[in-house]
């Protein structure tokens, strides 16, 4: 046993250097169901407010943006929710057109934390619908002027339902976006977030995003390639519908398609400077859990450990899909101002079974919330601290190590082992 556990504590102390060598950066993708021309369901807004501040990205790409106001109404929500360090793309309308009066009132758009990135430039690559909007982003590290790390971000959205046509004009427009892309270095970091609208792997326009040959190729990260479509044993991936009941807005039928995804060019899972974690992709919102198939998402039916009911009732409230959310990591230090903790946060038993003694000696912490992550990236606890000694119910914490964080007040992350 004490062979054990100093082999146990060795292992989580090298994790513990490790980790202060990575920055996780948090990605969400999320169709905004025709925000916020829809008001089927109204006053939607305290239910995105509730999904953002429950995950807290660092990058958020959407959807089914109606007009200039609902992209402003967003970043405000995010701003509140997230970070006032939040600022948005420039929005520009639809510049694609079908002419046959396909929705093309429905817009791209990414919001991103400016403490942690640079927006470098814009791209609207058109198709015979929908724009796809490419951004071109800079991790804002310490080093950036010699080694500088880039990420592409597409944000996309293609034509919907099924039958021969619609497949054909998907397919086209991927089509499009290869274009674009071959303009780019192989090397590239390139990371496409959208609804692609696509029932199965076999169809033309996921295996011309997924095809080798392409001078960037897109990969799956969690790797759940197939028949997606009514077919359970790929719930755990499913992102519409999250409704049953009509009159809500979007589309019906309960949980059965995998419509929403991010795809990470294939480099990103393995040898970039900015890597995917493994683990990391959630269909956020979805337990996994095979009673959820053609169940409404806060149905009992998709009840789970990970996702709570009030987070399942936020997303069936405020739109008919679910987000899509993963991490990437770096080993490069960001150039983000952090408040000196040193003298007045500390943590008294960074190895605990049970409670996390933390000493605050700081007015400014006073009410803060702090969050607890895990080191997947994942979210497992919040709390306030008053001034003093704080103890904090651990206990129900997995073993491993996990790192605290506040929402508003940046500092570098305090680390502790939970060991039972």
């Amino acid at each position: 046993m004490t062979k054990n556990l100093t082999t146990y504590f060795a292992i989580m102390l090298l994790a513990c250097f490790n980790l202060g060598a990575q920055t996780n950066v948090k990605v969400m993708f999320y169709n905004l169901l025709n925000y916020p021309l829809e008001d089927a369901v109204p006053n939607r807004e305290p239910f995105l407010a509730t999904v953002l501040s429950d995950y807290q990205p660092d990058l958020f790409l959407v959807c089914e943006l109606n007009n200039e106001t609902g992209a402003n109404n967003v970043l405000n929500i995010v701003q509140n929710a997230v970070s006032a360090d939040y600022t948005m793309a420039t929005y520009v309308s639809n510049t694609s057109d079908d002419l046959t009066g396909n929705q093309n009132d429905l817009q791209n758009l990414l919001y991103y934390d400016s403490t942690k990135f640079i927006l470098l430039e814009e791209i609207i690559v058109p198709t015979d619908l929908r724009d796809f909007n490419v951004y071109k982003l800079r991790l804002n590290t310490v080093d950036q002027n010699t080694n500088p790390i880039e990420l592409y971000v597409v944000v996309c959205h293609l034509k919907a339902s099924s039958g021969p046509d619609n497949a054909q004009q998907r397919f086209e427009m991927v089509q499009e976006l290869d274009n674009y892309l071959n303009t780019l270095p192989a090397s590239s970091n390139v990371l496409l977030g959208g609804d692609l609208n696509i029932y199965t792997a076999n169809e033309s326009a996921f295996q011309e995003l997924l095809d080798v040959t392409n001078n960037i190729t897109f990969a799956d990260p969690p790797n759940r390639i197939g028949s997606w479509n009514n077919n359970v044993n790929f719930v755990d991936v499913f992102t519409q519908s999250t409704r049953t009941q009509s009159g809500l807005g979007g589309s019906t039928g309960g949980f059965d398609d995998r419509f929403d995804f991010i795809l990470t060019s294939e480099n990103m899972l393995s040898s970039a400077n900015l890597t995917y974690v493994a683990d990391s992709y959630k269909a956020y919102g979805n337990n996994g859990v095979s009673s959820c198939y053609n169940r409404a998402i806060n149905s009992s039916d998709c009840a789970g450990p990970e996702f709570s009911f009030a987070i399942r009732d936020a997303l069936h409230n405020f739109s008919d899909h679910l987000p899509v959310t993963l991490s990437l990591q770096t080993s490069a230090l960001l150039n983000t101002p952090e408040f000196d903790q040193s003298n007045y946060i500390k943590i008294k038993n960074n190895i605990t079974s049970y409670y996390l003694d933390i000493y605050n000696n700081s007015f400014e912490l006073i009410n803060e919330v702090f969050v607890v992550f895990n080191q997947l990236g994942q979210r497992v606890k919040m709390f306030k601290i008053s001034e003093g000694l704080n103890s904090i119910d651990v206990s129900h914490f997995k073993n491993g190590l996990y790192y605290i964080v506040t929402k508003d007040i940046k500092f570098k992350p305090k680390k502790f082992i939970v060991y039972h």
